[in-house]
């Protein structure tokens, strides 16, 4: 099988977009399991991530095993810190918030996981992580204690993507947050893609599929889906 990071970008020279669907193990009402499931094997969705910030590493595992059971979709780590780490997982995306001035989400956290990486044969993809400013605070701004950048100040965005890019991140994520009130601007998005040469995720306050579609077209090269396919499981039927 491609590796995980191969087969983005092999979808980037060729221009298909990806779309990942993000799962909260805290937020899943485990009767519905089966349900939610059967919903993502219909949905256009390439890849999988699974994340919170509050996730317990035994519903972690477990969510992660009834997936693969069932879904034939990469399983992508998306972690709020070290200990949200399995396995069982295909990859994960090993975030450093390059937005914020913390040192706790710039390395610390990352050193604390490293050894425990290591003994894991997870395909481990860098991520530069950007959290852009929403019309609210949300629970990585909380979490992280770090303040999002200006949503309308583009060129600093795309200045902060390019540093990620020239320090060797192999992504770079636009994240508004989870359950953000406004999208990451599609100027934004546009202006970002255009100057750099790596995938660009584009994640946080997407709440239908026209979103999807401009945030693809602005030039995400893979957009993710969390809050409002929690929501509602009939996200794409809609």
């Amino acid at each position: 099988m491609m590796k995980i990071y191969d087969a983005i970008i092999q979808a980037k020279i060729e221009n298909r977009k990806l779309l990942a669907i993000l799962l909260d193990p805290d937020k899943i009402v485990w009767e519905n399991l089966d349900y939610l499931i059967q919903k993502i094997i219909q949905s256009p969705a390439t890849h999988v991530f699974i994340g919170g910030s509050h996730v317990r590493n035994n519903i972690l595992d477990e969510l992660i095993v009834n997936l693969k059971q069932k879904v034939n979709l990469p399983i992508v780590l998306f972690p709020g810190n070290p200990s949200q780490i399995s396995d069982n997982a295909d990859g994960i995306l090993f975030l450093s918030l390059i937005s914020g001035r913390n040192p706790d989400y710039l390395i610390k956290h990352q050193v604390d996981a490293a050894p425990i990486l290591k003994k894991t044969q997870l395909e481990i993809i860098s991520t530069g992580y950007m959290l852009i400013e929403s019309g609210s605070e949300t629970a990585v701004a909380r979490v992280s204690n770090t303040k999002p950048l200006d949503r309308n100040n583009h060129d600093y965005a795309m200045y902060t993507a390019q540093a990620g890019e020239m320090l060797g991140h192999k992504l770079i994520y636009l994240e508004a947050g989870s359950g953000a009130k406004q999208a990451v601007p599609f100027e934004m998005i546009k202006k970002v893609s255009n100057n750099i040469e790596i995938p660009l995720i584009v994640g946080g306050g997407i709440i239908d599929l026209q979103g999807i579609q401009k945030a693809h077209e602005a030039g995400a090269d893979l957009v993710v889906i969390g809050t409002a396919f929690e929501n509602d499981a009939e996200f794409f039927n809609t």
